[in-house]
């Protein structure tokens, strides 16, 4: 054992946790975020922006009050019409 640059005893193993748990927590609230502000869910935004629950409270978001679904694929929100066929000019007899 050794004396880290905090003055708390521990080893150099001991933080090898952090990287991942840093990585894991970012995707899942940079989605949140992402989700929250495009469908304009101004509490929930501010909710995940300053709660950090290590993405627990950023995978309810998603999944149960965002709409969104696991393994489907969205086009969008809105509906896909295909464009009008131009007018036909009168006949003149």
């Amino acid at each position: 054992m050794f004396y880290n640059n905090w003055g708390m005893i521990g080893s150099s193993w001991g933080s090898l946790w952090l990287v991942p748990m840093l990585i894991w927590t970012f995707i899942w609230k940079g989605w949140s975020l992402w989700l929250s502000a495009r469908k304009g869910h101004k509490i929930w935004f501010l909710v995940l922006l300053l709660v950090n629950t290590v993405g627990i409270l950023e995978i309810v978001y998603i999944f149960l009050f965002s709409g969104e679904k696991f393994g489907q694929k969205k086009v969008g929100d809105k509906k896909i019409v295909p464009p009008a066929e131009p007018p036909t000019p009168p006949t003149i007899s």
